[in-house]
């Protein structure tokens, strides 16, 4: 198949959809298939990579950008286009949401990474949600990532074709070449004595980090040696929200006297993630919203092995089991993530257990299957008879 995928951001851009977007792409191109990505123009010629087709060709996600993608879909004779979807990557625009009644020389499958509604403008109210609705129900075909988002859409009426497949982790437990744990903990001024705490993500108010920072201060103020170790960038490239949000996690951290025991990686490659999430001895992934599938940053602590502190999800999850997989605590609970942290952090055993747990489910999380699975939909929606026009 010739397949074209739209998406917001793309790497180099920071940001979960546009690393979903290569991986995907790249298994799919091992299955045998051609890609080809729109994406914003700030990916430019680095944003190539390999046999995928990239045209950084959007400067502002206004409506010219409709003109462009139509002609880059004929123009690559596409069989399917997958919108990638996430509000914020495409800078709220609104004609996205009419995209798929716009190429009409291509089955068009739209995958919500949220659900999210975007900015329209003062007091659209209602509407916002309508928009969402509107793509979902003009699309050929659905795909959601979680099963929240499933339930939520099946509600809908006139909804068909939905389909639930996961996300992988855009991050693979690859350190560099000269990678040793204890020699990367002392480069960084952690001490072996130090009970390292991962926190990876983008800051942003659905995460819990201000939950995170009270139980840091609540064992710091018992005598604890934690360290909290914050990586990767801080802010990404698509959503200015986030911008603000670490400004308030910058006063936070300097009011609750933690300057001296946060370690910020900043934006770094692939490799040296890993080699972060491996120094940790936790992982805290407090989400305001529960755990979910959807998370990139879950799917990469479970993938590496690590021993995870997330909160209870919203959603059912039976695949991740409280203290097989990760430690469970409620969302905005700062004295109970110290708590297990600090339990966690007496019983090595304990999380050793439970990060060969998780490795064990991050396999059912690979790319390879993804990937098969998204074809073995497209191909699905292809071999369907085009509807008859009225």
């Amino acid at each position: 198949m010739r397949i074209g995928q739209i998406t917001g951001e793309y790497p180099p851009m920071q940001g979960g959809v546009g690393a979903f977007t290569e991986e995907l792409s790249k298994a799919l191109i091992a299955l045998g298939h051609e890609v080809f990505v729109f994406t914003d123009h700030r990916a430019g010629m680095a944003g190539r990579n390999g046999r995928i087709h990239v045209t950084a060709d959007a400067h502002s996600w206004g409506w010219g950008t409709l003109t462009r993608i139509r002609h880059w879909a004929r123009a690559n004779a596409l069989d399917v286009v997958n919108i990638q979807y996430q509000a914020a990557a495409f800078n709220m625009a609104a004609f996205v949401h009419i995209l798929p009644m716009r190429l009409d020389n291509a089955r068009v499958v739209t995958t919500f990474h949220d659900l999210l509604v975007p900015y329209l403008f003062p007091k659209a109210g209602p509407l916002r949600y309508q928009a969402v609705l509107t793509l979902a129900r003009s699309s050929d075909g659905v795909i959601v990532t979680n099963r929240g988002d499933r339930a939520h859409l099946l509600a809908q009426k006139a909804l068909i074709n939905l389909r639930h497949i996961p996300i992988g982790s855009n991050i693979q437990p690859e350190p560099p070449p000269d990678y040793d744990r204890a020699a990367w903990r002392d480069q960084h001024d952690f001490t072996p004595s130090d009970v390292v705490i991962g926190y990876f993500g983008f800051l942003n108010a659905s995460k819990g980090i201000d939950t995170l920072l009270h139980s840091l201060h609540i064992l710091r103020g018992k005598g604890l040696p934690v360290k909290l170790l914050m990586i990767g960038g801080r802010t990404g490239t698509s959503d200015p929200a986030n911008i603000i949000y670490a400004r308030e996690v910058d006063e936070m951290i300097e009011n609750l006297n933690l300057i001296d025991h946060v370690r910020w990686t900043g934006f770094v490659d692939n490799q040296a993630v890993s080699g972060y999430l491996m120094a940790s001895d936790l992982i805290a992934l407090p989400y305001r919203d529960g755990v979910s599938f959807r998370r990139g940053s879950l799917m990469a602590a479970l993938a590496h092995g690590c021993t995870i502190v997330t909160t209870n999800p919203i959603d059912e999850l039976p695949e991740l089991v409280g203290d097989v997989h990760v430690r469970l605590v409620p969302p905005d609970s700062p004295t109970a993530l110290a708590i297990a942290l600090e339990d966690l952090a007496d019983n090595p055993d304990l999380c050793a257990q439970m990060g060969r747990n998780a490795r064990q489910l991050a396999a059912e999380f690979t790319w390879e299957r993804i990937a098969a699975q998204t074809a073995d939909y497209y191909r699905e929606l292809i071999e369907q008879p085009q509807p008859q026009q009225p």
